[in-house]
């Protein structure tokens, strides 16, 4: 008998008849003698039909009680999913964040979870009760209801299994397992058996959208095993744990993708110390991530040119920053591109193998792609390139390093 905690998504329980299929699965889970923790996320489209009422009343909603608002959502799916489940002769019951109690900081939209209050869930599931927990929300140190960002269900999945020490926490979804790469861009991509949590984090930083990077991250803080699942099928799923030696046999996992981002470049800003902090700190204080940044030596004597990337939904406020500063600092001319996209390769063998990055620039070379900028890490290389080649650079990098073919470590 195992302690698993389950996470369904806003797809899972779209319409009554998928809570319905819901509320199956985690009967058959128990009649296996499990225990059963269930986080559920709001049904679909339900979050933004919430915010754009808000956005009717005013384009700048109070944070605190935007968050009262869309953490309605989860209040209905949960009660529902426990009306099924009772109706099935199986004894359940809900709780909103609050009421356990999942403890945040105070940011709202993007709070973090701070601590996790397990009695409740603990009595309820020594009484043979299936437990129902609203994802996505929690409740500050002044009762304030917060939220934790999109996707924050995962999150609250993660950390309850923690809470709990359940022996798995499975995250069911519309797809069923994590792949080598997009199955609707290249449909050679290949389901893992497992993943690292390293690997899964890059992943997810990177464009794979099948889990939020902040519940990996606990998961892995907490080294709870998480476990990918379709809530469509049967099938086995992908096992997100820690590395072991097979998996670093494999020199790459997967290719990511993500056409999100935009560069910016700066022309002949001073070639001197503390240039670049004057630079970047206005765009941290305006909670801009930076990602990638090149810096290379100018036409202009004693000058350099820097070259950075930004989310494309940060495109605009940067320049604005920029175009504010600039005069101020001693660039030149600003420059922007948004038809970018950057393209990853992933894989925990990259630390212990050479010629990973040579194959990568080869394969796209190949193609006639061109690499405008270059990041790496101990188990990933990025390259930006222009977005109209990245489903083609996505191929020929899945079809360089084979990862269409089974390995020994998936056979395992």
């Amino acid at each position: 008998m195992a302690l698993m905690v389950q996470k369904y998504g806003g797809t899972s329980v779209g319409d009554i008849e998928r809570i319905k299929n819901v509320a199956r699965r985690v009967i058959h889970a128990k009649n296996q003698g499990h225990q059963v923790v269930v986080v559920v996320s709001a049904m679909a489209g339900e979050t933004n039909k919430l915010i754009r009422l808000a956005q009717q009343v005013t384009s700048s909603p109070d944070e605190r009680e935007l968050d009262v608002l869309v953490s309605t959502g989860e209040q209905v799916s949960i009660a529902l999913l426990t009306i099924a489940l009772k109706s099935m002769g199986v004894d359940a019951k809900s709780y909103l964040g609050f009421q356990i109690k999942i403890a945040t900081d105070s940011a709202f939209g993007k709070a973090r979870i701070t601590g996790i209050e397990s009695e409740k869930m603990l009595e309820d599931l020594k009484n043979g009760r299936v437990v129902v927990v609203a994802g996505f929300q929690g409740v500050d140190e002044e009762e304030n209801i917060t939220t934790l960002g999109r996707g924050g269900s995962d999150t609250t999945a993660v950390a309850v299994a923690s809470a709990l020490k359940a022996d798995v926490c499975e995250i069911y979804t519309d797809v069923d397992g994590v792949y080598t790469t997009d199955p609707n861009v290249y449909p050679r991509a290949r389901k893992l058996s497992r993943i690292s949590y390293d690997e899964m984090l890059e992943m997810a930083s990177l464009g794979a959208k099948v889990l939020q990077i902040r519940s990996v991250e606990f998961a892995k803080k907490y080294n709870v095993p998480i476990h990918v699942r379709s809530s469509f099928n049967d099938n086995p799923g992908t096992i997100v744990c820690r590395e072991d030696e097979e998996m670093e046999k494999v020199v790459v996992s997967g290719v990511t993708y993500n056409k999100n981002e935009a560069k910016i470049e700066i022309m002949g800003v001073p070639d001197l110390p503390g240039v670049a902090a004057r630079l970047f700190k206005p765009i941290a204080d305006a909670n801009i991530v930076v990602d990638m940044i090149i810096q290379t030596s100018s036409t202009e004597k004693g000058c350099a040119d820097l070259a950075f990337t930004v989310p494309q939904s940060d495109f605009k406020k940067t320049l604005q920053i920029l175009k504010g500063n600039i005069k101020g600092i001693g660039g030149k001319e600003i420059l922007s591109d948004e038809n970018i996209a950057k393209v990853s390769i992933i894989g925990v063998g990259m630390r212990s193998h050479s010629n990973v990055a040579t194959q990568m620039f080869s394969a796209l070379a190949k193609e006639g792609i061109n690499i405008q900028m270059i990041s790496t890490s101990e188990i990933k290389i990025s390259c930006i390139i222009d977005s109209k080649y990245t489903e083609l650079a996505v191929r020929a990098l899945h079809d360089a390093f084979g990862l269409d073919k089974t390995t020994s470590t998936e056979e395992n």
